[in-house]
């Protein structure tokens, strides 16, 4: 799993309304829309996502475009907290065996 779709699926579980609207999220997650919507497009395919469309007449009140408003579904929710959990682990591994590597040099070369 990538980092930017990590960071995806981090934001729209830490929302608190259950749901972003894409400008929203991509300003979370510190993305270009053109990185977030094409990982938007392939969750909603995967059914861990799902979206819907702003009432018109808010954002015509309000003078603004029409905002696309994604959550995760329930299937969704507990399958990203589990890829993250083990993209968590696999990350500590990695830095585990970093350290590892770096405390067991000694410094000279053979």
């Amino acid at each position: 799993m990538t980092q930017p779709v990590q960071r995806v699926l981090r934001e729209l579980l830490a929302a608190d309304s259950g749901e972003r609207y894409g400008l929203e999220l991509s300003a979370a997650a510190d993305l270009a829309t053109g990185t977030l919507y094409p990982i938007m497009a392939r969750l909603e395919q995967a059914g861990w996502v799902e979206s819907s469309w702003e009432d018109p007449a808010r954002h015509v009140a309000e003078g603004r475009p029409r905002r696309r408003y994604y959550r995760l579904t329930r299937d969704g929710a507990d399958l990203a907290s589990a890829a993250l959990a083990k993209a968590d682990r696999a990350r500590a591994r990695r830095r585990a065996r970093l350290g590892l590597a770096v405390q067991g040099t000694s410094g000279t070369l053979a």
